[in-house]
């Protein structure tokens, strides 16, 4: 019984965890942007940034982080096996950990009123997240080789639908 209320409290937190990766680079985005404003719009806006930014990051991100990080790893020791799908699995965890390790530093240089990505990079870097979320997704509910090279295949075609919408975002933009 005790493991359905970890893997449950994982669910939970992996929700939240995400929530933050998808939400802190919009406000990386923000920040970069409001880089190009007038004084004083441009301290104003930075500086409320910065204040969401820390909120977000220490209130939430990273102790959902820490917490779904312990309920899996829990969840893994009572499941009691390491099964070929959840290989993978971790292989994309450590690499969501990753991204949330190098949105940190981003999120670290902006804290400093640094500005070194433009909002297009920072728009590209935002899909990242959702590209290990269905990764990470597939595999834990097909659970299957076949499965999970169809859920590859559809992966790199989110990626490709991505990174055009982007690119239209961005024309589109520029024209208004």
């Amino acid at each position: 019984m005790s493991f359905l209320y970890i893997k449950a409290l994982h669910i939970i937190f992996v929700v939240t965890w995400f929530a933050g990766l998808f939400y802190m680079p919009r406000l990386l985005i923000y920040f970069a942007e409001a880089q190009a404003k007038p004084e004083p719009e441009k301290s104003i806006l930075q500086n409320q940034y910065k204040l969401m930014q820390r909120r977000l990051w220490y209130g939430i991100t990273w102790p959902s982080a820490i917490i779904t990080l312990i309920m899996g790893l829990s969840t893994w020791y009572l499941y009691g096996a390491t099964p070929g799908w959840l290989h993978l699995k971790l292989l994309f965890v450590l690499g969501l950990y990753g991204y949330h390790i190098y949105t940190h530093r981003i999120f670290k240089q902006q804290q400093q009123g640094v500005v070194s990505w433009s909002s297009t990079n920072l728009r590209i870097w935002n899909e990242v997240a959702t590209i290990f979320l269905f990764a990470i997704v597939f595999l834990v509910i097909l659970k299957n080789g076949l499965g999970m090279a169809y859920g590859l295949i559809g992966l790199a075609a989110l990626i490709f639908v991505l990174l055009l919408a982007i690119r239209v975002y961005k024309i589109v933009r520029e024209k208004a």
